[in-house]
């Protein structure tokens, strides 16, 4: 298998490289476009978690992909935490209560890629609205007036569920804390690819407040 590359239905490859909390400048978006029309790369995806999928490269271009790419490779499969999905925040909406994009990049920068039992997505919006639909995702926040709320254990997978309500009023450093303590107890609790939506069903969320309180 090539270097952090996913095989697709018809034997061709693609890759997602790293843009943190979905920021591209024009001088890496040029570089993208380069190397897509260079490879003759047909299809330029962008994701759910804010990133630009290349696919369908042949296997023999990968490794020159990524070389001239000069980017990171996005953890976009196995278990572990596979993406921060962030709002602009305070940094550029009117409606924004706390710096949801600020507080975003730091969570990716601490844990991203972390190992878990499943795979797990954080959402980070700057007030209620939720545009990086926290309620659906494993750690989610949102801003309040009175700081952030954490939310935990939402899926929009083959199986959804809402999130529930785990702590308010907190600041970005608390939460950066409380992240890592949540993924804590996932690892110790969790059983093999287990999601952890299910283990905060199996354990409920005043357990999971004990634990990671």
């Amino acid at each position: 298998m090539p270097k952090a590359a996913v095989q697709q239905k018809d034997g061709s490859y693609a890759i997602v490289p790293q843009l943190t909390a979905g920021l591209v400048t024009p001088e890496v978006l040029r570089r993208i476009a380069a190397v897509a029309e260079r490879y003759q790369i047909p299809v330029l995806k962008l994701t759910g978690a804010a990133r630009i999928a290349l696919v369908g490269i042949k296997e023999a271009d990968v490794d020159r992909v990524w070389e001239d790419l000069g980017l990171p490779p996005a953890p976009a499969v196995g278990n572990c935490v596979r993406s921060v999905k962030v709002c602009p925040g305070t940094a550029a909406c009117t409606y924004a209560l706390q710096d949801s994009l600020g507080l975003g990049m730091k969570l990716e920068e601490r844990y991203l890629g972390a190992a878990v039992p499943g795979k797990f997505k954080i959402g980070v919006s700057g007030c209620p609205r939720n545009c990086a639909e926290a309620w659906v995702k494993d750690f989610g926040v949102f801003g309040k007036k009175t700081g952030f709320t954490v939310v935990l254990g939402g899926s929009a997978g083959t199986t959804p569920r809402l999130a529930k309500v785990f702590a308010e009023g907190l600041s970005g450093e608390e939460v950066i804390a409380l992240c890592g303590r949540v993924l804590a107890v996932y690892g110790t609790h969790g059983k093999e690819r287990e999601s952890f939506g299910a283990l905060v069903e199996r354990l409920g969320i005043e357990e999971m407040r004990r634990l990671a309180g």
